[in-house]
C-alpha cells in the first residue's frame, strides 16, 4: 500500500511525499516530478496518516532550522550503484559539502565521478538524502533537480554553508 500527501514549503512551494507502510519512498519537488511518480505508484491521498504526518513534521523542523537529521525509515528504489551512492550521501553531515569525486572515492570507485553525478540527479528522496550537499570540485553549485541551482543554494544557506 502506498500513500501520499502534499506539503507547502517556502523554498519549493508544494512538495509531494510518498510513503509505503512505514517508510519514506519519494519526495517530489515539482508537479512534473510528482506526475512521473504517480504513474509508477498507485497511491492513496492520506494527509493525516501517522507516517506521513511524522515525515512532514520533521521536514518542517528542518526547513525552520530546528532539525539536522531525520529519524524516520526510508527505502530506496534504484540500481545497486545508485543505492550505494545514495547511502554515501547520507554520510555527509548537515552544513558540510562534498564533491562528486569525494563520493566516488568513498564508494571505492574513483573513476565513476560522472556516474555519481547521474545517481545524485536521480535521488528519489532529496532533502532527506542530501544530494544538495554535493557540489563541484571547484566549489561551484551544479544542477539540482535538473538545473535549479537556486534551490540547492537555498538549502545550503539554510544549513549555514554560505
Amino acid at each position: 500500500m502506498y500513500k501520499y500527501s502534499d506539503m507547502q514549503t517556502d523554498i519549493f512551494g508544494t512538495i509531494y511525499i510518498l510513503a509505503g507502510e512505514t517508510e519514506l519512498l519519494d519526495i517530489s519537488l515539482s508537479d512534473d516530478d510528482w506526475e512521473q511518480v504517480r504513474k509508477k505508484y498507485d497511491a492513496t491521498y492520506a494527509p493525516n496518516d501517522e507516517v506521513l504526518v511524522e515525515i512532514k513534521k520533521q521536514l518542517d523542523e528542518y526547513f525552520k532550522g530546528e532539525r539536522k537529521t531525520f529519524s524516520f525509515p526510508i527505502k530506496f528504489s534504484g540500481t545497486a550503484f545508485q543505492q550505494k551512492v545514495w547511502n554515501e550521501l547520507l554520510q555527509i553531515p548537515y552544513g558540510e559539502t562534498r564533491c562528486y569525486a569525494d563520493i566516488a572515492n568513498a564508494i571505492d570507485n574513483p573513476k565513476a565521478v560522472r556516474a555519481v553525478g547521474q545517481a545524485n540527479r536521480k535521488n528519489p528522496i532529496p532533502i532527506v538524502v542530501p544530494c544538495h550537499r554535493v557540489i563541484g570540485k571547484d566549489k561551484s553549485l551544479t544542477g539540482y533537480t535538473g538545473t535549479r541551482t537556486d534551490l540547492k543554494e537555498k538549502l545550503l544557506e539554510l544549513e549555514g554553508v554560505f
